[in-house]
């Protein structure tokens, strides 16, 4: 198995409660795009590859950051963005992953590389420069 017991393992006051087994899954399943981490968070999990956030799972679903340069590629498909509250409006800039994204490494990278550099320029967009 790819993550040991001790990154399986959240804490939670003092009493440590395993990860997830579903959240275990879509991080190995991501193992490929490089090193998966995940972050529990408002209820669901946020997962980042080399600290850089990419994908979101809630209610066991998972979903797949977007910006600009690739939303097209998930609008097309007819994919839904996530929506954090049903009873509010508004979505957050993350889209349901299409469901051949675990089958086929191909369409792993081909949906997951993007992402990961939606998460890049969204982070380097937050970063302001220091200039001395």
């Amino acid at each position: 198995m790819l993550f040991d017991e001790r990154r399986r393992q959240k804490v939670y006051g003092n009493v440590e409660q395993p990860m997830n087994r579903y959240v275990e899954f879509v991080m190995e399943q991501f193992a490929p795009l490089g090193t998966i981490t995940a972050r529990s968070m408002f209820g669901g999990y946020t997962l980042y590859c080399e600290g850089i956030p990419f994908a979101l799972i809630a209610s066991e679903a998972v979903y797949l950051k977007v910006d600009d340069q690739n939303h097209a590629q998930f609008e097309v498909r007819g994919l839904q963005a996530f929506k954090p509250y049903a009873d509010k409006p508004g979505v957050m800039q993350y889209f349901q992953i299409p469901p051949e994204i675990f089958e086929d490494d191909q369409a792993l990278r081909a949906w997951g590389g993007p992402a990961i550099e939606a998460g890049w320029r969204a982070l380097a967009k937050k970063k302001p420069k220091n200039i001395r």
